[in-house]
C-alpha cells in the first residue's frame, strides 16, 4: 500500500458490497439492523459514570474477519488534565 493509497476513494460498488455483507451478517445472528448503534448508545449511557472515559470517542462495530464475525468495542480513557 503507498501513501497514495490512503487517500483515494472507495468505489460505490465496494462500499455497496461492504454494507450488504452487514445485513446479512446481523441477519445470521438475529441481530436488528441497528445492533451497533443501539449497544454504542447504551455503552456510552453506562460509562458517563466514570470520567475516567472519553465518552464521546466510544466506538461499536461488528467486523468481518476471515469468514468470522467479530463485535468490536473502543472505550478510549479520557485524556489526563495536568494538574496545577
Amino acid at each position: 500500500m503507498s501513501l497514495f493509497d490512503l487517500f483515494k476513494r472507495k468505489k460505490s460498488s465496494s462500499v455497496a458490497k461492504e454494507r450488504l455483507m452487514m445485513v446479512l451478517s446481523y441477519e445470521r445472528k438475529g441481530l436488528p439492523p441497528n445492533f451497533a448503534e443501539l449497544l454504542q448508545a447504551d455503552l456510552v449511557e453506562v460509562f458517563k459514570k466514570y470520567p475516567q472515559f472519553d465518552t464521546e470517542k466510544i466506538e461499536v462495530e461488528i467486523k468481518s474477519n476471515g469468514g468470522m464475525d467479530e463485535l468490536w468495542v473502543s472505550i478510549p480513557f479520557a485524556e489526563k488534565k495536568d494538574e496545577v
